[in-house]
């Protein structure tokens, strides 16, 4: 059975995890914590407990939000292949395929496959435009 934590654990972490722009050392300052208590605060089972459950909330979250706005990032990395700056064009193809490449190995596939075939959502005129990219290669 974990212990309870104290209301100043409580209130550093609570610190350590908000919005704020204070640092770790100014969060400790602020609470009159010194290195060493912390140190054995960071020892104990249950403060690290909270401090991982805590950690894994914010990146949940992080993970939430880059999944709410990926499509809209992909949509705009897509607008940005047609661009009159020629430089902002490669860069956008050769980003695109970076993240083909990048998902075909989290998927375990040749990593070659997607480029070498049009993608389900790539419009014809962007897989070619792709693939003028990686013959400037």
């Amino acid at each position: 059975m974990s212990k309870k934590l104290s209301k100043r654990q409580l209130s550093v972490l609570g610190d350590l995890f908000s919005d704020s722009e204070l640092s770790a050392e100014q969060v400790l300052q602020k609470h009159n914590v010194s290195q060493n208590l912390y140190s054995k605060w960071l020892s104990d089972e249950s403060y690290i407990a909270e401090m991982d459950s805590r950690m894994q909330l914010l990146d949940r979250n992080s993970r939430l939000l880059i999944a709410k706005y990926a499509s809209l990032a992909a949509a705009k990395l897509i607008a940005l292949t047609d661009s009159e700056n020629q430089e902002t064009a490669r860069k956008a193809c050769l980003d695109i395929i970076n993240l083909l490449k990048d998902e075909s190995q989290k998927t375990g596939s040749d990593s070659a496959e997607p480029i070498l075939r049009t993608p389900p959502n790539i419009n014809p005129a962007l897989a070619e435009k792709l693939l003028a990219t990686i013959a400037e290669q």
